[in-house]
């Protein structure tokens, strides 16, 4: 179980430096105000018919500037992560002459309790008056 864990947790945390220094961009293909296309990691694809539907207010502007007046490429980058910092992390382990006299100390100050001490007093089940399964009619079979 604790190989599954470890092998998880060394996944996840490679995946998610795999997405932190990843850079992509997504490309939108707009005609008029609608979005005919979008692409991520390629470019897009523009518009394919020759007659565009720019809408009543775009087609002068239309007629006047050109065919392709009225679409519009936008080009959105999303930066990585350039430097990764890489921190060796090293662990100095207590030698063992200083755990020993410790353990020693705990183990003197803490009290021991004898199993026959009870802290508590025993339980004692509350008397039955009345016997509801008699009382309601209620039998196990």
């Amino acid at each position: 179980m604790k190989k599954v864990s470890l092998h998880t947790f060394s996944f996840m945390m490679a995946i998610l430096v795999l997405f932190s220094t990843m850079s992509f961009t997504v490309e939108k293909h707009f005609c008029g105000k609608s979005l005919v296309g979008h692409a991520v990691f390629s470019s897009v694809e523009k518009c394919k018919t020759e007659t565009h539907s720019c809408g009543v207010e775009g087609m002068m502007s239309h007629m006047k500037m050109g065919k392709d007046s009225c679409c519009s490429d936008t080009t959105e980058r999303i930066l990585g992560q350039d430097e990764l910092n890489v921190h060796s992390v090293s662990f100095d382990i207590v030698p063992q002459t200083f755990i020993v006299p410790i353990s020693f100390i705990f183990i003197d100050l803490l009290p021991e309790l004898s199993p026959e001490v009870i802290s508590y007093p025993p339980y004692e089940p509350p008397q039955l008056v009345y016997d509801i399964q008699v009382l309601c009619q209620v039998f196990t079979i």
